[in-house]
């Protein structure tokens, strides 16, 4: 009887693993969302909040130097291309994590020369040729069978971590923008600071110039020139401090683009800038703005696909193997008719005992979900505190500018009076030291706060996330896709403001 060609074989063979997988199903259990319960609504949301969530905000601000710093930062920041870097990594495992799902074809070849010593008992025959030459090639191809689901659930995992990546990546960039913003605000609160320091020095210094002419000729004490002398030396003494943390705050913000240190152009001042809108949004929307957010569910989604493919080493793996290829003892015929070779065979091999090998991996794949799930619950606890704080400052820190404008505005009344007062001889000089002394750390106080007000703004957009952040990664290193057709594209996370199931 004649021997069956491998291709008369292929149409049972293809019907078998077409019944296998469609009888085939994955073990462990589907990912289903934990149910959210965020409040009512943020304490302190203002009435006059906006739908601007999802706009560049920092444009809002008016000034054109802070857009192209942030621009510069989203294109160079060191942080941002490591985080892109990742999720080109997160897709290369994805492709070789669902590799398995394809056969798998390979090749392999080997030439042998050998000569036999004829030094034997048993001599080589005279009609054998000694030495002699083998060659061999063949092409081989496996599949392993995907019956109970274990590498669609490690593939469910790798795209579960390349979104957790790619959310990663989102995060980075919305702090870098806020960092970005946060910090040329403080740096011009810093120029405002300096430039009442540097004001106010002038004038005591002008002060000092008088008294100590009108000392050389008697007309006032010695202890009213050490008054002068004093007030002047505070404000000489607040400048170089001011000048250090300004040169510092350049520095954080040259890294932040990505830069060597050094300084930092400005635009407007920082009683110029236009402060955006306060955004409007509830409680439930920062579960689809937020990418810490969408970054724990993905780790969660991962954790609970790894449950499955540890389930599924309690089954039994079904491979199928196949060659084709030729061997023959001369190179030119190696691809003869005669020198044709072929075989498929199929394996299964499943646990009898273990000792707890699998049944550990199980418990702690069920362990490694359990904290997945606890980190989503507090990381989404974690981002209503960030919002309501945000907008706590904000509100108060506009109460405090507005009772410390009062407070300067009294201030320098007071400091006119004893002025006024001492030049019509009806107060001594102390009496304007001490006015004076109140009204220049006053206004330094004024200058903070407004600054720290309008970096509560950026604080707000920051902790409330947003379709804002899709426009800023549009100006950062996007993952190069990887090569070949099975390199998977990068997908965009599913939106997770609704209670359901994803699989």
């Amino acid at each position: 009887m004649r021997n069956p060609s491998p291709f008369a074989v292929a149409p049972l063979l293809a019907s078998l693993i077409a019944t296998i997988l469609l009888a085939g199903c994955m073990v462990g259990p589907n990912y289903v969302r934990p149910k959210v319960d965020p409040p009512a609504e943020f304490r302190f949301s203002p009435a006059e909040a906006q739908a601007t969530a999802n706009l560049p905000w920092w444009r809002e601000f008016r000034d054109p130097v802070l857009d192209e710093l942030i621009a510069e930062a989203l294109a160079q920041n060191w942080s941002v291309k490591i985080a892109a870097a990742n999720v080109e990594a997160a897709a290369a495992v994805l492709t070789q994590a669902r590799a398995p799902l394809y056969p798998q074809v390979g090749y392999q070849g080997q030439g042998i020369r050998e000569r036999v010593s004829e030094d034997t008992a048993t001599p080589v025959p005279s009609t054998v040729a000694n030495p002699q030459s083998q060659f061999q090639l063949l092409a081989g191809a496996s599949w392993e069978i995907d019956l109970w689901g274990r590498i669609r659930r490690q593939s469910e995992a790798a795209r579960a971590n390349l979104l957790a990546t790619e959310e990663a990546r989102r995060g980075v960039i919305l702090s870098l923008v806020g960092a970005v913003a946060s910090t040329y605000i403080q740096l011009l609160g810093l120029d405002e600071q300096l430039a009442i320091s540097k004001k106010t020095q002038a004038a005591y210094g002008e002060s000092l110039r008088l008294f100590q002419l009108q000392f050389k000729y008697g007309q006032v004490s010695e202890m009213a020139v050490a008054q002068a002398q004093s007030q002047y030396e505070t404000a000489s003494a607040q400048i170089p401090a001011l000048e250090r943390q300004i040169a510092q705050t350049e520095n954080a913000l040259c890294l932040l683009l990505g830069r060597n240190p050094g300084p930092v152009p400005r635009g407007l001042t920082l009683q110029a800038l236009t402060p955006p809108p306060i955004p409007a949004g509830v409680p439930s929307e920062l579960l689809a703005r937020r990418p810490d957010i969408l970054q724990a569910e993905q780790q969660l989604i991962a954790a609970n696909a790894q449950i499955g493919a540890a389930k599924a080493q309690y089954f039994p793996t079904i491979s199928l193997t196949g060659a084709l290829g030729g061997a023959s003892s001369e190179l030119s015929g190696l691809f003869s008719g005669p020198a044709h070779a072929w075989s498929y065979a199929g394996a299964i091999a499943g646990p009898i005992f273990t000792a707890g090998s699998v049944s550990g991996q199980v418990a702690q794949a069920e362990a490694v979900q359990k904290a997945a799930v606890s980190n989503y619950q507090q990381v989404i606890q974690a981002a209503f505190g960030d919002v309501s704080n945000a907008l706590i400052d904000r509100k108060k820190l506009v109460e405090q500018a507005q009772a410390q404008q009062k407070l300067v505005a009294a201030l320098r009344d007071y400091s006119r009076l004893a002025q006024l007062q001492y030049n019509g001889g009806y107060a001594p000089y102390s009496t304007v030291l001490q006015a004076d002394q109140q009204l220049f750390p006053a206004e330094l106080n004024l200058a903070a706060t407004r600054a720290a007000s309008l970096s509560a703004l950026v604080s707000i957009y920051q902790a409330m996330g947003g379709g804002w952040v899709d426009a800023a990664t549009k100006g950062a290193p996007a993952p190069v896709k990887g090569k070949g057709p099975f390199a998977p594209a990068i997908p965009k996370a599913p939106g997770v403001g609704a209670q359901g199931s994803q699989e």
